[in-house]
């Protein structure tokens, strides 16, 4: 422990040597509205209601009581991000996992999750890679906190708020990028002012996917139209459709060797078939926002959004190493999933005094009517007759298209046959919530709020009906009220301390509505405590500071192994402290960094504690910052370190700690033109950044570099 504090303190004090680096050159587009005397705008500091996204109410940052992070549009652009992953690596508290490689997947303080997402503000559960092309920011909160966003979201939830038409403006933005591995960008936003109180913005993107693994390769396609009218002084709305296409490559990464540690000396071997490996979505997505203040004092909003979701995803993958044999078993499945999300919210906020206090009422209520088909089919070996087969490692893997040659030399065919399961589920979520958040003083504010949620599932296991020619149709109705309370101090403006506690639950049909067959379907949803005490302080205008400790316990009835009719209670507490900096220290200056502790372990029926929390690093300590040294040229660099940490709940598998730097240089050739380099992996760290399973270990990037052109007229 000793060693690893004096490490973390070690990069720490490295963050003052950090490049400094470049300023902005495109414009964050700002929408503002007109709400009498009262001009309401979007910015980076302050997350508002008329945009839709997290807290619903028009509360400062610095005022609500949890860990907030928020990514700008031009941090995005000016650190080289294409990913959800790349967001979350800079980010305290929060880590990725691997996805299986074909879905964002971020543990948010130690709870791993893939639906925990939300675009301004509507939930964005189904399994795959988001773009970042049409956005102005990305919001990551830390914590259980059902109130705001139902089940899940049990360690935190990331939201993205999305483009809007901007009214009186005419312009074209556009990026240009391509890196030495071959990939390449292509981003264009387009506002047309349509008259005097309409605008219709167009943000379109293609990818061209590649990187250092063989077989590697794919391509995205985005298209989001939106449409925004002032129909008066007071109303707002905003009209948006969203086309997704997606289709890469899936790779699972390496196995493990039997001293637990990555298998390092298969680093250039990709363990799949490069044609039977894949994932494909194709998306249709439409919503609709109405804002109305119907005083200056009392607004309300209402989003309807309805997405229809078409995802296929193909996979051989390693599940063991037998270093004697040499040889590695690859286990696979084909999955498809259909999904169809209707979704309406409705909010009022309020803002009134009685007497002397001050309130600021939310009162919201949401619908989800999700329609979820589901298949899969394992893979079959004729040679094994089983879902497992074994290769010898060497490159490339003698697979390809189901045909391949196996570790004792025979031919072998795989065919995914053997159905898994299949299963049509049926959700419905009725949500009710309300909040106050009360002034009581000028130095004194408190949080007060619950929710209601009823979520209705049934799932009909076709599989059964096909083995029995019986229907087997399950159905589970969970109730559940999830309270919020937090108390503010301000001793200054500018400084915040508080105090917080939250509830958060997941029903037994988890994330993605699989099944709830017996024994499962009898049980209750995992529930989520958070306990969490922290400091915001706004040391300059643009320049913040903040600190959280916190507490999260998770509580899951389990069916016990030695008495199936008696249920335990299996816990896990995972606490932390989290530290970040951000802002401009200067006009020329911007700096970002962020440190985060975190310990967590496993607690039996009996409360005994066991294995620490897979996917846990103990520290992580990310710094970048930019500098412009003249009008026209910046520098831009920093670092990120994750601790070591186990990459399965067994802890028998330990995935390496690693420091990664990354650099950046701008250039102006005009007020319109930039052309910028990104190196990532500034010194060919080799590192294994996460995992899905023991035997599915991601292979970090080798030093690599992405060039940029952008502008905007």
């Amino acid at each position: 422990m000793i060693h690893r504090l004096s490490r973390a303190a070690l990069l720490l004090g490295c963050a003052t040597f950090a490049f400094p680096a470049a300023a902005e050159t495109t414009d964050s587009a700002a929408d503002s509205v007109d709400y009498g005397d009262r001009e309401i705008e979007v910015r980076g500091d302050v997350l508002y209601s008329d945009q839709l996204n997290s807290v619903k109410t028009p509360t400062p940052v610095i005022d609500v009581p949890q860990s907030v992070s928020i990514v700008t549009q031009e941090q995005i652009i000016q650190q080289g991000f294409d990913s959800i992953a790349d967001i979350v690596l800079y980010t305290p508290g929060v880590t990725n996992s691997q996805g299986e490689g074909h879905r964002d997947a971020v543990v948010f303080r130690g709870v791993r999750s893939t639906a925990d997402f939300f675009v301004d503000g509507v939930r964005d559960d189904v399994q795959y890679y988001r773009s970042l092309y049409n956005l102005e920011q990305v919001e990551i909160l830390r914590g259980p906190n059902a109130l705001l966003f139902g089940r899940g979201g049990t360690g935190g939830v990331l939201n993205r708020v999305t483009k809007k038409g901007a009214i009186g403006q005419q312009f074209v933005g556009y990026l240009g990028s391509v890196d030495t591995f071959g990939a390449f960008t292509g981003q264009i936003d387009v506002n047309f002012a349509t008259s005097e109180s309409t605008a219709l913005r167009i943000n379109a993107a293609y990818e061209d996917l590649n990187n250092q693994r063989d077989f590697f390769d794919g391509e995205r396609i985005g298209i989001n139209p939106t449409f925004r009218a002032e129909l008066g002084p007071a109303t707002i709305i905003d009209l948006s459709y969203e086309f997704i296409d997606h289709e890469r490559f899936i790779d699972r990464g390496i196995p493990a060797t039997e001293a637990g540690l990555p298998a390092e000396q298969f680093d250039r071997i990709t363990f799949g078939d490069p044609i039977d490996n894949f994932t494909t979505l194709e998306a249709h997505v439409f919503r609709g926002t109405i804002q109305h203040a119907f005083s200056e004092s009392f607004k309300g909003n209402f989003t309807a959004s309805y997405g229809d979701y078409d995802k296929v995803y193909s996979n051989l993958f390693p599940v063991g190493f037998d270093e004697t044999a040499n040889e590695v078993a690859l286990d696979g499945y084909i999955d498809t999933t259909q999904r169809e999300n209707l979704i309406l919210t409705a909010n009022l906020i309020g803002e009134f005094e009685t007497g002397s206090i001050g309130h600021t009422i939310l009162f919201g209520g949401e619908f989800i009517d999700t329609v979820n088909n589901n298949d899969r089919f394992n893979s079959f070996f004729d040679q094994t007759q089983d879902d497992v087969e074994f290769f010898t490692p060497v490159r490339p893997l003698a697979i390809r298209g189901g045909v391949g040659v196996n570790s004792s030399g025979e031919t072998t065919v795989n065919t995914f046959s053997q159905l898994n399961d299949d299963t049509e589920a049926d959700v419905t979520v009725f949500s009710l919530y309300i909040q106050d958040e009360i002034e009581l003083t000028d130095w004194l504010n408190v949080v007060l709020g619950a929710r209601f949620d009823s979520f209705d599932i049934t799932v009909d296991n076709i599989e059964t009906f096909i083995d029995t020619g019986v229907r087997d149709i399950a159905t589970r109705v969970d109730e559940e009220i999830s309270p919020r309370v937090g108390v503010i101090l301000k001793p200054q403006e500018n400084i915040s301390i508080y105090g917080s506690y939250s509830e958060s639950f997941l029903p037994r049909s988890g994330e993605q509505f699989a099944d709830i067959n017996p024994p499962d379907d009898a049980l209750d949803p995992d529930t989520f405590e958070n306990l969490e005490l922290g400091l915001k302080w706004d040391i300059l205008d643009a320049l913040s500071f903040t600190a959280a400790i916190f507490r999260i316990e998770q509580s899951s009835p389990q069916v016990a192994d030695d008495d199936p009719g008696t249920l335990d209670i299996i816990d896990s507490e995972i606490e932390g402290v989290e530290l970040q900096l951000q802002g401009n220290i200067t006009d020329r200056w911007f700096f970002t960094a962020g440190y985060s502790y975190l310990d967590g372990n496993q607690v039996d029926a009996f409360g005994v504690e066991g294995n620490r929390v897979r996917e846990l690093p103990e520290h992580m300590l990310s710094l970048w910052s930019t500098y412009q040294v003249t009008d026209r040229f910046g520098l831009g660099g920093g670092f990120t370190f994750q601790d070591e940490s186990f990459a399965d709940n067994a802890n028998t598998v330990t995935l390496p700690d690693y420091i990664r730097f990354d650099a950046a240089a701008y250039y102006d050739v005009s007020d319109r033109v930039r052309l910028q380099v990104n190196i990532e992996n500034l010194f060919d760290e080799d590192y294994f950044p996460n995992a899905h399973i023991a035997d599915n270990i991601t292979v970090g990037a080798p030093l690599n570099a992405r060039f940029t052109v952008t502008g905007r007229f």
